[in-house]
């Protein structure tokens, strides 16, 4: 096996460059139930579910925001829980064609979060 990436890293790592990182780091920890903690010094490891997350500061590099697809265990309390922790709703919770429970918030840094619960249940 080829030692260029990490132990237990995935090849592809999202990071997100936000101004306050640190309370971002909190709203994704809250919202998502994600591990890790916030690293002053150097970009936040963030662990959610089997994925992997880097928050970082701005620095030189000026925010960059995200839009990401999360798989959660129920779609309508995390969006809800997103919603209490200051995010907008874009889009409700609703029953997709291909299987899948979603909704979609914006949070205060920029990013966009699909939430999603995978039911199998296919509609043609």
């Amino acid at each position: 096996m080829s030692n260029h990436v990490p132990e237990g890293w995935p090849t592809v790592v999202p990071r997100i460059s936000a101004e306050d990182p640190e309370s971002l780091v909190v709203f994704v920890h809250e919202v998502f139930d994600a591990t890790g903690e916030f690293q002053a010094e150097r970009p936040t490891e963030l662990r959610i579910g089997d994925s992997l997350l880097m928050i970082g500061g701005t620095i030189e590099r000026g925010e960059k925001p995200a839009f990401l697809y999360v798989y959660v265990p129920d779609t309508d309390a995390t969006w809800a829980r997103a919603i209490e922790r200051g995010a907008e709703s874009l889009e409700e919770p609703v029953d997709m064609p291909y299987g899948d429970r979603r909704a979609m918030v914006a949070d205060r840094w920029g990013n966009t979060w699909q939430i999603a619960t995978h039911s199998g249940r296919f509609t043609p």
